[in-house]
């Protein structure tokens, strides 16, 4: 049986990627946000609003506001949030 054990370097590949995770699913929302404004009033638009949920999920956005973003399926509601968040990351 092959052992599961990771080298130091993958061990340390993994610890950033989650010590950055925040700042990766911000990222990922930025781009969420644009391909949201090129996929209006298509099918892609509901594949792209569930990975913002999933994004906000593991960024742990309080769920009313959340729940509020997803509900509305506003992509400048969005995009006010997400520049919010990202102010609010570079600050800490």
């Amino acid at each position: 049986m092959a052992d599961n054990k990771h080298t130091k370097y993958q061990q340390n590949l993994i610890q950033s990627y989650y010590q950055n995770l925040d700042a990766i699913m911000l990222q990922k929302l930025q781009e969420l946000v644009t391909e949201l404004y090129l996929a209006l009033n298509t099918p892609k638009e509901d594949r792209l609003w569930e990975r913002v949920q999933k994004a906000m999920i593991k960024l742990k956005i309080p769920a009313p506001i959340m729940e509020h973003i997803i509900r509305r399926r506003n992509v400048e509601i969005l995009a006010r949030n997400v520049q919010e968040w990202y102010k609010q990351a570079n600050k800490k």
